[in-house]
Order: structure tokens, then sequence, then C-alpha cells
């Protein structure tokens, strides 16, 4: 069957082109447009419609200046922006495991309709695969001055957006299959750090049982902060950063002025954090649905009903430099800075030189930022949430590739395509080295078993943290059987510089 019936309307999908038993349907709002009378606001529920509604194409994206392979772009008037997609089995038996999907990028690009989240081979798997597009950048993370009433112009319009989605589900997935009872919210890297405030969110409480996090960022703002950044944007759109000015400039203005303030940031080897990568958004603290940092927040006990599975890579940091995002960290001076911008103690470079004798200082530099921003970060969730009485899984990505005398490294976003089982999108090829091989093929299987399992029975294949630190016989290393064995914990730079991290402390970070 390829027409549902939701609480909105009927719509029709597609089957799949890579596999006829599954129907994928595209494009379906959760919300309405959040523009107009709506900007700014918290989502409101999507118009109903009468007759049965096409959904065979992704929605527009949000409001953004990327422009990524395979993926529509953003263009000024594009308003849809709160859709989702589903896959599911055509003829499945009902009450399946539904795994939710939030996009990464840095929380200003991306969106549900890259090749890389596909969702055909999941649910040949068994699962109902749900992606989804929320609001990016100032539109989803602003913060809105002046205003009145907090609860009508709330900050973290995102993860509101992310939860009216959730809700959505719930209240709708039956239709496609899946169990509203047994869903897990899954992200990887800005959309990794959502799931994470969405566990510890009481707003969010309920809508799923299971989470999968893929290399969670360390960024986290104060209302300060972010009414700081505010003022920036502000500034560089030309309105006053007030509630009347920034509705006032249209989204394109904002979206440009973000961009050179970012650039400015990037240019300017004395502005501190943000030099080296420039985020300027994230979630916040706002005192409504956030309070503290989901590592904080986990740590004290919250979200301890949601299982979760955390993974990171083993060379994060190494895609940022390959793709000219970040600071070309190359002398020891640059390096010095580097470490007292960000707090570390001489101790932890000293420990990674060590670890990586031969190595350009540029690589010691990657390896540090690796794990300040992504690695130890996402280990440290997974390890907060055992310790507080929470069940929770911990992997690291670990394969390589060498090809014609380029390598290609366990970096960030390179797992994804594994996990989705998507290697043979063309559009992916860049994170994962070509074409892949049965290797590939063979690891890529575990994996997408492994989330499979995982929603379905919250058992990936490998035992749960115990709490204590330094429980490396609970981690998982994703491997191809040729690069060495899939269970256990590896030593010095493939461990991920744990024990260094251990005794130094991971500052938290704000965008």
């Amino acid at each position: 069957m390829d027409v549902f019936t939701t609480k909105s309307g009927t719509v029709r999908g597609r089957r799949a082109a890579r596999d006829h038993g599954i129907v994928v349907v595209r494009g379906l709002p959760y919300a309405a447009p959040p523009f107009g009378a709506f900007r700014f606001r918290a989502p409101q529920p999507p118009d109903p419609w009468d007759g049965v509604r096409d959904c065979s194409a992704f929605g527009p994206v949000a409001p953004q200046s990327a422009e990524l392979p395979g993926a529509p772009v953003w263009s000024p008037g594009d308003e849809d922006i709160l859709t989702l997609n589903i896959w599911t089995p055509a003829d499945g038996p009902g009450d399946l495991p539904v795994l939710v999907w939030i996009h990464g990028g840095a929380y200003v690009f991306g969106s549900s309709a890259q090749p890389d989240f596909d969702g055909t081979a999941l649910a040949a798997e068994g699962l109902v695969v749900v992606t989804l597009n929320s609001r990016l950048g100032f539109e989803g993370f602003g913060h809105v001055p002046d205003a009145d009433d907090s609860a009508a112009l709330p900050g973290n319009r995102g993860l509101l957006d992310q939860i009216a989605a959730l809700e959505w589900v719930r209240d709708n997935i039956a239709a496609f299959g899946g169990s509203p009872d047994r869903v897990t919210l899954a992200g990887q890297s800005s959309g990794a750090t959502s799931v994470a405030c969405l566990a510890v969110a009481d707003r969010a409480r309920g809508l799923f049982r299971r989470a999968v996090l893929h290399s969670a960022v360390n960024a986290f703002a104060t209302q300060e902060q972010a009414a700081r950044t505010t003022a920036e944007v502000a500034a560089e759109a030309g309105v006053p950063a007030t509630r009347a000015g920034l509705l006032a400039a249209p989204p394109e203005a904002l979206v440009a002025a973000t961009d050179r303030v970012c650039a400015r940031y990037a240019q300017d080897p004395a502005a501190g954090q943000r030099h080296y990568d420039p985020v300027i958004y994230g979630p916040v603290a706002d005192g409504v649905l956030l309070t503290a940092d989901p590592l904080e927040a986990l740590a004290a006990g919250a979200g301890g009903a949601v299982e979760l599975l955390v993974c990171h890579t083993t060379e994060e940091y190494w895609l940022l430099d390959a793709v000219g995002s970040s600071a070309k960290i190359t002398t020891e001076e640059q390096l010095a800075v580097f470490a007292a911008d960000f707090g570390l103690p001489a101790s932890l470079v000293e420990g990674h030189r060590e670890r990586l004798p031969d190595a350009p200082v540029l690589d010691v530099h990657l390896a540090l930022h690796s794990g300040l921003l992504f690695a130890e970060y996402s280990a440290c969730l997974a390890e907060a949430h055992a310790r507080a009485g929470g069940r929770a899984f911990l992997a690291r990505f670990d394969r390589r590739r060498d090809r014609t005398g380029r390598r290609v490294r366990a970096w960030h976003c390179a797992d994804i395509p594994f996990a989705f089982g998507n290697l043979h999108e063309e559009s992916v090829h860049f994170l994962v080295g070509g074409p892949p091989g049965e290797a590939d093929e063979e690891l890529s299987r575990r994996m997408t078993g492994a989330w499979t399992e995982f929603a379905a029975h919250g058992d990936p294949g490998w035992v749960p943290l115990d709490g204590s630190a330094g429980s490396g016989a609970a981690v998982r290393v994703w491997r191809t059987a040729a690069e060495g064995p899939a269970a256990g914990a590896a030593s010095g730079e493939r461990d991920g510089f744990r024990d260094l991290w251990r005794t130094a402390g991971l500052p938290l970070l704000a965008p």
C-alpha cells in the first residue's frame, strides 16, 4: 500500500528505487511554515488538506547558504521547511520499531534530503525510518531579545521543531506500520547533541525510549552568550538587535550576516575559541527547555529512562581540516595559543605529542581538537549516563582506507554511510574513499545491524558500560576485518587518548 492517512490528511508515497519492497513518503509537513506570523515562534500544527497529497519529493531545506552534493539548496521564498520523510516496508507486519534521524551541520546547514540519509537499507532490516528538517541558524537558535512572552518567542526553536516532529510521529506513525512506543531518536554531530538535549528535556519525555548519538559536539551556550551573538549578527545585517529589528530582516539577510560573522572569526587569530572552527549557534540554557549542558544533566540523572548508543570516530577533526573549515595550526607557537585559548593544560598537549612522536604539529592539533570537540565529549556522555544508573553503549569508528596515494581517515561523518547502508551513493565517496569493497560492505552490514537491533531490542550486540572509568572491554571498535578485532579497547592514537583526557578533564564549550 502506497497511500496512508494521517491526522492532517491522506498522502501518497512511492516505491523506493533501490528496493521496491520499501515505500518512501517525502516532504510530509509535520508543522506549519515558520515564517510570517509564525516566525521566531514555537512550531504550529500543519494545515489539513483535502484529497490525496503527493509526497514523492523532498520538502524545501531550512534557510542556509550551503550547497551540498545531491541535496536541494535553499532559495528565498522557500518556507514550507518543517517536513519529514518516511521509509517503511510495503508489506510490513505493523508495530515495527521506529528510527527518527536528525542531521548534523553545525546548526547552520544540512537537510534530510542528503543521499547519506536514505532510509531504504534500514527499512529493509525491519525499521520504519523517519528523517526530518528543522530550523537552523538564527531562525532555529538565535536569541530574540525584548520578547514580552518567552513562551511566544522561545529560544531553541530548532529543538522545539524536533519535538514537534516526534509528537507527529507519536500521533501518526502507526499508519505507516510503526510503533509509537518503540521510537529511537538518532543523530550525528549537531544532530547528536540535539538528541542529547532532548534526552534530558522534560518537554520531550516519553517521546522516545532509545537514542543513538554519533559524534556529539561539545557546544552549549548561556543566555548571555546567545545574546552577544545576536548583537553581532544584527549589527552585520544592519538592523537593531531587537525583536522588531530582527523580524524586519528577511531570512536571507540573517543567513548572509551569519556567514560574514563566521568569516571574520576565521580570519582573526586573536578571536579566541571561535577562530579555530567558527560555529556561533547551538542549544541555549534558556531556563525553559534546557537548564544545563546535556553532559551535566546526564551526570545528574536526567534522562535516566532513555537508553543510549554513542559512537565517535577516532580521527574526527581531520575532516574539518580536509575541507578547509578550520584554522591551520602548523607551528608550536600556534599550538600553544590554541591550548591557552581553550584552557588545555600543557600536560595534555605533551601527552598527545608523545603519542604522535613523528607527526607534524598540525596532526597534534587535529588529535587534540578531535577529542575536545567530539570524541571525548561523546564518550563522556555515555559514561556519565552509565554512572548515573542509565543504560549506555559506546563504540568507536576506526575504519581507514588508502587508495591511489590518498589516505581516508576515520574522520567526522565517515561512519554514517556505513550505518545507513549507503556506501554506493556517489556523494559519500569523498567521506569513505571511493566505492566500497567487500570488507566495507561487511562492516556496513554489521553497523546497520547494530542500529537495527538496538532500535528493536535495546541490544546492539555488545555489553553496556558498567559506569566505571576505563571499561574498555565494553567499547565496540568498528573496523573492517583486515584492520583488526571489532571489539575491545585499542591503545594510543586509536584509543582516542582517553587516559590523557581523563587526567586533564574536559572543558565544556559554548558556540
